[in-house]
């Protein structure tokens, strides 16, 4: 098969919150056992679509949901997992078994920052080979490289902060929830050759165009790219009502118009031909409609260069973080840009 053109499909997956579990172990058996049932659904998404899919993504919380009342330390020992943990290997078992590309999101535990844990997004290839693993950085309630950023690009250099996978799918990308928000994550990966976006998401289920399915256009037009954006199917054992987020799964074609979307409910309904071959075909087309080629980015780096809202290095030397700093720096935030 010509691996430039294949079915994507944003898998419509039921979360279930751990919050209200006792034990790491017990959250670790929920999580194993979460795995098990997406390989039997994969197996029942290639019969049905067939064997040109392939790459899914799964929405931004299908193994445990978010952190609700739990302290930073407390959601860091009993749900967050290392990018070594058993887990991934069975991840990769399920892609080699099922000749696929598979990205999600899950929150992580990384030595170099014992007192916190991050946000991180990845996809493993049909070799079970874990080949990108993007850390969230914009986020209202948990930590983010920003957020030790000096300490961050020490380690791991700038360009770790936006990863960009060169594969026999195109060179794919991963944003994270309320990041298709922010256009600049988006250009700065576009800028490094990204064609696919892989969004994993937990949002509103409107039928109405809400501002993240705005978003998933407009940044499917600007960046030339296609957006493979796979929402929950609801979210149990939370306070919030299960169905406020379920639902409008999709996929988006590179110049901005909906190739498929899901309604409300587990669901394999957002699929759609991604044909990289078109796309690198349009990206290399002299047009008003060529808006990367366009792009005069000098006139913007000054800008950018000098005006700060967000304080970076929130968590700099801080022994236990509190949540409470989170507010605290966007107030820091809204001050300056009105001071």
């Amino acid at each position: 098969m010509d691996v430039s053109h294949y079915t994507a499909l944003a898998m419509q997956l039921k979360c279930k919150a751990v919050n209200k579990m006792k034990s790491r172990a017990e959250v670790m058996t929920h999580m194993d056992a979460k795995l098990d049932q997406i390989n039997g659904q994969i197996f029942a998404a290639k019969k049905f679509i067939g064997s040109h899919l392939k790459l899914i993504v799964v929405p931004e919380y299908f193994l445990s949901s978010y952190p609700a009342q739990e302290t930073i330390a407390v959601w860091r020992d009993k749900v967050c997992i290392a990018k070594d943990d058993p887990l991934f290997t069975k991840i990769g078992d399920i892609c080699q078994a099922h000749s696929i590309f598979f990205s999600g999101n899950y929150y992580e535990q990384d030595a170099n920052f014992p007192n916190l844990f991050f946000q991180a997004s990845f996809i493993i290839d049909d070799n079970g080979e874990m080949i990108l693993n993007y850390r969230r950085l914009n986020s209202m309630y948990s930590p983010t490289p920003h957020d030790v950023l000096d300490k961050y690009i020490d380690l791991y250099g700038k360009e770790s902060l936006f990863p960009v996978a060169d594969t026999k799918l195109g060179k794919l990308a991963c944003i994270a929830s309320e990041e298709i928000l922010y256009p600049e994550v988006a250009r700065c990966l576009m800028m490094r050759g990204a064609e696919v976006f892989l969004h994993s998401s937990s949002e509103i289920g409107s039928p109405l165009l809400t501002r993240k399915n705005v978003c998933k256009r407009a940044r499917a037009i600007e960046n030339m790219a296609y957006v493979v954006s796979a929402n929950s199917a609801g979210i149990e054992d939370t306070p919030i009502l299960a169905n406020s987020t379920d639902g409008r799964s999709q996929v988006v074609h590179f110049e901005g118009h909906l190739l498929a979307e899901a309604s409300p409910g587990e669901s394999i309904v957002a699929n759609a031909s991604i044909d990289i071959n078109a796309l690198r075909a349009w990206r290399k087309t002299v047009s008003m409609k060529n808006y990367i080629a366009r792009q005069r980015f000098e006139l913007y780096a000054d800008s950018y260069a000098n005006h700060a809202h967000y304080p970076v290095n929130v968590f700099d030397g801080v022994a236990t973080p509190e949540k409470s700093q989170f507010k605290a720096a966007q107030q820091e935030a809204v001050d300056r840009i009105y001071k």
